[in-house]
Parts: C-alpha cells; structure tokens; sequence
C-alpha cells in the first residue's frame, strides 16, 4: 500500500485541461486527483466555463459530487430540473442523478467540483 503524504500546491502550478465530455473551453484544473497529488477518496478541481461552454448530460454509478459556483452564472440540470446557479450556490448531487452544467451567462462561470470516490466503478 502507498503511503500518503501531504502536498502544497499552488493553483498556478496545475495546467488547465478539457476533460472528455466538455466542450467549448470547458476548462479545468485537478487540483487534487490520483494524478496530481496522489489522492485515493477525493477528486477536486476548480473550472472555468467560457459563455456557452457546458459539460454534456451526465450520471455517476457510485459517486457523490458537490459544485460550489464562485463566479458567473449558468444553466444546472439536476434530473428533469433546470436550475439558474450563481455565485455562491452550493448543490450536492448523489449517485444515480443525472446532471450538466451550461454557462448561460456573460461572463465565465468558475466553480469547484469535488468528487468522492475516485473512481465510478
């Protein structure tokens, strides 16, 4: 078993990458993931959604994610609901519920995304 260990890092230090199923400059940083810091419970990274980009409609197996939007304004579907979020909206959703977010806004949409477990499997 690997040993954890603790790690600063700086936001700036961690490239931003399109993640599959994100389309129009729907970027992202993983600030803590397996990949980046060695993570074994917790995916967390922050993302900034140019107007109109969107991550696609979507549901997790096993995972539960928490979206804490800190700027901007977009479009949350959660189930059959679509919802307008905004700065400092917090939304919890549980395995088995299908989900997207779109920015509908003017400006970018920056909002961290923590996901536990790791994986869907």
């Amino acid at each position: 078993m690997t040993e954890y260990k603790t790690v600063i890092r700086n936001i700036a230090e961690e490239p931003w990458q399109q993640f599959p199923a994100h389309y129009g400059s729907a970027l992202s940083k993983a600030l803590v993931h397996p990949d980046t810091t060695g993570s074994r419970q917790i995916d967390y990274r922050i993302s900034t959604y140019q107007p109109m980009a969107y991550v696609e409609r979507h549901v997790h197996k096993v995972q539960e994610q928490v979206y804490h939007i800190l700027e901007g304004e977009g479009l949350m579907e959660i189930g059959d609901e679509r919802r307008v979020v905004r700065r400092h909206d917090v939304i919890f959703i549980t395995p088995g519920t299908w989900h997207s977010i779109q920015n509908t806004g003017l400006g970018d949409l920056t909002f961290i995304v923590a996901t536990t477990p790791v994986s869907d499997d």
